[in-house]
This record gives structure tokens, C-alpha cells and sequence, in this order.
């Protein structure tokens, strides 16, 4: 068992009933099918109209709009669970967009997506990478020209999480000139739409069951309606604006793919035996054990001091990159030394631990590199 931690007052008993709830559907009804979701590359998209309708795909949504009305911690919740048992970030792809359509959309764009983003209707993609932009986003190239009411979108964007399963996509497009002033967001509604296409579905070293695709966008036609805000050039101070949110979605991952880490190691290394004992009982192994559970304790207790300070509005970016980039080291090097006490089964992807390893790779470079948020970080200590 992984050491106790220290009770902050958003983990009170209505959460943690909450969570019950959770891990139970997911043991219930996502895990047993997550062996096929991961040979065909996708879950389908209908799965999450269930989890929808048991109020758990936006929680922290108004009740207004069919969520919860529960605060941030109830989805970050919700993202600790679904981690736990290797189901990917499909959804904290979703949390983020009805988000961004939460804080910047018109009353008329709010009405019209967030009760089909709660039940599950709709899942929604954040289409901002681009060939030749990932990191950069104010080099993106994909353009909207305004055309009477309408906008035209040409263009293209790839590594584009649930790119393949979403019907709804927020799409960075450029509608003026060069820069994060020329950036805007487009909402689009995918299905039977006239020169839209998806391309291939990428084939990824982990995250299997998540679909990561190319977009392809040819005098792709939406109505200047569905222009996010209603503004031009607002594009990139809505995306940035989001930030620690979506930096403690990746906190969080991190801390729970760790904590079933180590549980696993432990478990395995009591049961494997070699040279006549257990694995468990060699001095090397426990150290290295007890090194990981450091680890876990000590992201675990960073992360819930951090989601304690996003709910009372109190985390600033800085500590929000830093949870990003040195919660993601720790996962991946936990997920190597863990492994590595598996010894060849640690290497095959029937065991737990080998797809715990090739997906934690992933946390380092998505929702910004690691080096982009130690860049960051540095900024401020270098502002005055």
C-alpha cells in the first residue's frame, strides 16, 4: 500500500463517493472491451454516450447544460480513474473543447453545443497541430477566408486526438495575418461535411485505443456563426487562457499511472521467483521500490496541492508547467524501473506494465513539450 497523503479540503466524502461511482462503470463497462478498443485503434464514440448519461463525461459542467454542476476536481477525478485503468485521454481531449466553449462561446454557441457535449451526443477534437506547426502555434497556416456569412477553411492538421471518432472540432484557423493575433477558433460540425476529410488513423507506439489522426480541410464551408466568440483574432488568448486546467489533466494522469505502477511491481515481484526467492526479497528490488513510492507520494502530493489551488483560483501558470513537465519525467522514469523488475514479461504487451511504459512516452511532448514548459517557467524567473 502507497503511503497515505495528506487530506486537502476538496477530497471530501461527496468526491470520494463520486469516485466509487466512477471506477465502478469503468471496471464494469469500459475495461473488458478495452482489448478490442486497442486492436482496432478507436473507441467508438457511442461508448460515451453511457458514461454521458451516468453524469460522468462533464461533470464539472453546469447543470444548465445537462453537466453536473460540480467543480473542476470532479473531472480530474474522473481523468485519475480512466487513467488507472489504461483508458486513454480521450476524453480530457473532450473537457478541454466544451471548455473553451463554456468561457468564450455566445449564449446562442453555448445553447447549441454543450447540452450534446454532456450527454455524449457529441465528442469534440482540438484541431491546432499542424505539419509544420505543433508547439508554434502562431505558425499555423491553416487559413479561414470570411465569405458573406460563411467562412472557408483550407488547409490541414495532423496528431489530432479523437480526430477520427469526433463529430464536433475546435479548429485553430488563421483569418488575418501573420501571428497570434491572426489566430482564431472555428467550431465544426463534421459529419457529412463538403470537403472535410479525415485521413489516416496514426499509427502510435501507445495510447492504442486513443485515435490520433490527419485532417484534411478543402474550401470547407461553416457558417461565420460558428466563428468561437463571435470575434476574429481571438484565437490564441482563448487557448492560452485554459492553461493550468489543462496542464493539472496531465498532472494528474501522471500521479495515477505511477501509483499502478509501482502496485503492479509490488504484486509481481512478491509472486516471481528466481534463484530460490522471491524477486521481492532482493535488496536491489526493494530499493528501487521504495524509490518509486517516493516518487508516487511526492507527485501525488504536488498534484493535490495543485488541483487544491486551481479550485480556489490560486495557481498560477508556473506551478501549473511545472506539474506538466516534472510529473511527466517521474511518470516515464517510474514506468522504466518498473519494467525493468518485470524482466521479459515486462516487455510484452500482455502485461500491464509494457503499455504503461509505451504510453507514458506521449506525456512528455503533447499539451506542450516539456522543454517548451521549462522555457516558460524560465521566462518568469528572467521577467524583472
Amino acid at each position: 500500500m502507497l503511503p497515505q497523503l495528506h487530506q486537502h479540503p476538496w477530497m471530501d466524502a461527496e468526491i470520494e463517493a463520486f469516485r466509487e461511482q466512477v471506477r465502478r462503470y469503468i471496471t464494469r463497462e469500459l475495461c473488458p472491451q478495452l482489448p478490442q478498443w486497442r486492436a482496432q485503434g478507436y473507441v467508438p464514440r457511442e461508448v460515451w454516450r453511457g458514461f454521458g448519461q451516468h453524469g460522468f463525461l462533464l461533470p464539472e459542467m453546469d447543470e444548465q447544460w445537462g453537466g453536473g454542476g460540480g467543480n473542476l476536481a470532479y473531472q480530474l477525478v474522473v481523468q485519475d480513474e480512466l487513467t488507472r485503468a489504461e483508458v486513454p485521454a480521450i476524453t480530457g481531449v473532450h473537457t478541454i473543447a466544451a471548455h473553451y466553449i463554456k468561457a468564450y462561446g455566445t449564449p446562442e454557441q453555448k445553447q447549441r453545443w454543450l447540452p450534446l457535449l454532456c450527454s455524449g451526443q457529441m465528442l469534440t477534437g482540438i484541431a491546432m497541430t499542424e505539419p509544420s506547426a505543433g508547439s508554434d502555434l502562431k505558425a499555423l497556416r491553416t487559413r479561414a477566408e470570411k465569405q458573406g456569412d460563411s467562412y472557408v477553411i483550407n488547409g490541414s492538421k495532423t496528431f489530432i486526438t479523437n480526430g477520427f471518432t469526433a463529430n464536433l472540432l475546435v479548429v485553430a484557423v488563421r483569418t488575418g495575418d501573420a501571428g497570434s493575433a491572426g489566430v482564431s477558433l472555428l467550431v465544426l460540425e463534421t459529419e457529412k461535411l463538403p470537403g472535410f476529410r479525415v485521413g489516416r488513423r496514426l499509427e502510435k507506439i501507445g495510447q492504442h485505443a486513443s485515435d490520433t489522426a490527419e485532417l484534411f480541410f478543402e474550401d470547407v464551408r461553416v457558417p461565420a456563426s460558428h466563428l468561437l466568440g463571435g470575434v476574429e483574432g481571438q484565437g490564441f488568448k482563448q487557448l492560452m487562457s485554459q492553461l493550468p486546467y489543462e496542464r493539472m489533466l496531465l498532472g494528474v494522469a501522471a500521479a495515477s499511472a505511477i501509483e499502478r505502477a509501482v502496485e503492479l511491481t509490488v504484486d509481481y515481484t512478491r509472486q516471481r521467483q528466481a534463484f530460490g526467492q522471491a524477486i521481492a526479497d532482493f535488496q536491489n528490488t526493494r530499493f528501487k521500490l521504495a524509490e518509486c513510492a517516493t516518487l508516487a507520494h511526492v507527485v501525488r502530493s504536488f498534484v493535490n496541492d495543485c488541483i487544491q489551488r486551481l479550485l480556489d483560483g490560486r495557481l498560477d501558470n508556473e506551478a501549473a508547467y511545472m506539474a506538466k513537465w516534472w510529473c511527466s519525467e517521474q511518470q516515464c522514469r517510474v514506468m522504466d524501473e518498473c519494467l525493468q523488475l518485470f524482466g521479459g514479461y515486462g516487455y510484452m504487451q500482455e502485461y500491464p506494465i509494457a503499455r504503461m511504459y509505451a504510453d507514458a512516452r506521449i506525456q512528455k511532448i503533447y499539451g506542450g513539450t516539456n522543454e517548451i514548459m521549462k522555457d516558460l517557467i524560465a521566462r518568469k524567473l528572467f521577467a524583472h
